[in-house]
C-alpha cells in the first residue's frame, strides 16, 4: 500500500515537472514571445509548436526549422518568428484572433510540454476599438429615441382616451336631464290650463 502511494506521488511530480502552464496577455499590435525555456537546442532535439490542434512551427536539430503561417485562414501570415537557437516562438503584430492556447512539445533527453494561455485585448486607441465605441453609442442613442417616441405615443393615446371618456360622460348627463326638463314643462302647461278655466254662474228657477 505504501509503495503504491510513493509510486503515485513520483508520477505526479514527474507529470507536474513535464507539463507547465503560463498565462500571457498583450494588446493588439504588440509582439508576444513564448519562451521554450531552453538556452540552446541540442542535437536530436525536436521542438513542435501547436495552436490548439494545429501545428504552426517546428525545429529538428539546430538550424533545421520551419513555420506554418498559412494555416487557419492565414491568421499567422508573416507573423511567426522562430528562434533557431532556443526554439522560442514570437508572434508579431498580434490580433484578437491570436488569442488561445499554445503548446510546445520538447523531445530530447526528456520530454517536456509547456502550455501558454494567450489573451490579446483591443487597444483603446486603435481605430477598430473607436469604431466599436461609436457604433455602441449610436445604437444606444437610437434606443433612447425609440423609447421617447413610444412614451409620447402612449401618453397621447392615454390623453385621447381620457377625453373620449369625458365626452361620453357629458352626453350621458344631457340624456338624463332631457326627460326631467320635459316633465317639468308638461306640468307647467297643465297648471296654465287649470288657470284658464272660467266658472259660470248657475241660475235656478223656482
Amino acid at each position: 500500500m505504501f509503495c503504491s502511494f510513493v509510486f503515485c506521488c513520483l508520477c505526479f511530480c514527474l507529470l507536474a515537472d513535464a507539463v507547465k502552464a503560463e498565462s500571457v496577455s498583450a494588446k493588439e499590435g504588440d509582439s508576444i514571445t513564448l519562451n521554450s525555456s531552453l538556452t540552446k537546442i541540442q542535437k536530436d532535439d525536436i521542438i513542435t509548436w501547436m495552436f490548439g490542434d494545429t501545428k504552426i512551427a517546428y525545429i529538428v536539430d539546430p538550424g533545421i526549422f520551419s513555420t506554418y503561417d498559412d494555416v487557419l485562414d492565414g491568421r499567422f501570415k508573416g507573423r511567426l518568428k522562430l528562434d533557431p537557437q532556443t526554439g522560442s516562438l514570437t508572434i508579431t503584430n498580434t490580433r484578437n484572433t491570436h488569442s488561445g492556447e499554445y503548446k510546445v512539445f520538447i523531445k530530447g533527453t526528456k520530454e517536456t510540454t509547456y502550455i501558454f494561455n494567450v489573451t490579446v485585448y483591443a487597444d483603446p486607441k486603435s481605430p477598430q476599438h473607436l469604431i466599436l465605441l461609436v457604433s455602441a453609442a449610436a445604437v444606444g442613442f437610437l434606443l433612447l429615441i425609440a423609447a421617447v417616441g413610444i412614451f409620447c405615443i402612449y401618453r397621447k393615446r392615454r390623453k385621447t382616451g381620457k377625453t373620449d371618456q369625458e365626452g361620453q360622460a357629458r352626453n350621458e348627463d344631457i340624456t338624463y336631464a332631457d326627460p326631467t326638463f320635459l316633465k317639468r314643462k308638461a306640468q307647467q302647461s297643465e297648471v296654465k290650463v287649470e288657470e284658464e278655466v272660467v266658472y259660470a254662474g248657475v241660475v235656478t228657477k223656482r
